[in-house]
């Protein structure tokens, strides 16, 4: 149930960090309410994890997932441009943080 809420939470951290960037400068309520509503769900769930799974492997896994996730996300809808590179690096992180799950 850990991993299940990790991941989840890992999830919410690309929502409120995409949501972040559609603030602009917190003047735009919609995105301003979704930043904070999946900002406290996300750590929420991050403090959940890590009542079982340690805290180095935890965080990393969660932040793992929101990074990759934000900018897969930036490059579909156009906020960032995609490149090979990107997509091999991102392919890259995404090993790194299942490797982190087969190593628990």
């Amino acid at each position: 149930m850990a991993w299940l809420a990790l991941i989840v939470s890992g999830v919410l951290e690309s929502v409120w960090a995409v949501a972040l960037g559609r603030t602009e400068g917190f003047s735009r309520p919609v995105p301003s309410v979704i930043f904070a509503v999946a900002l406290a769900a996300s750590m929420a769930g991050l403090a959940y994890a890590m009542r079982t799974i340690p805290a180095g492997t935890a965080y990393a896994v969660w932040v793992g997932i929101g990074a990759s996730l934000t900018v897969a996300v930036t490059m579909l809808t156009g906020d960032e441009p995609p490149s090979l590179v990107k997509l091999l690096l991102l392919l890259g992180l995404i090993t790194c943080v299942i490797g982190l799950k087969l190593a628990h």
